[in-house]
């Protein structure tokens, strides 16, 4: 429960980190605007982009997995479609975002990882 409480606020927090650093990414509102997106991109993440992930494999392979980047920036205007307060003006807006949510989370896991025994 704690985990999935402090994945939603990472993600509201990297989203404010992609809205600060990509021009073309805005959002409106407060803080709670930020947790409510968070866990909207949290569900995304967790409902969608396995699918799309699985069908655009090939797309992925050919690549060496830089459609990956393409993937996390679709989520990302998913996210913008969904909610009224974020604002994501294209495709390369998008892409930059889903970067910089992707190291954003990447960071946060390599500083917090656990040893195991």
């Amino acid at each position: 429960m704690f985990r999935a409480l402090l994945q939603i606020v990472l993600n509201g927090v990297a989203l404010l980190a992609a809205a600060y650093l990509v021009p073309g990414i805005t959002y409106s509102g407060s803080w709670l605007y930020l947790l409510v997106a968070g866990l909207v991109m949290g569900l995304v993440n967790l409902l969608v982009k396995p699918i799309v992930t699985f069908f655009s494999f090939p797309l992925i392979l050919l690549s060496l997995g830089l459609f990956y980047l393409v993937i996390n920036g679709l989520m990302l205007l998913l996210v913008d479609f969904l909610l009224d307060g974020l604002r994501v003006d294209g495709c390369l807006p998008a892409i930059l975002g889903g970067l910089v949510v992707a190291i954003f989370n990447w960071l946060v896991r390599a500083f917090t990882a656990t040893k195991e025994a």
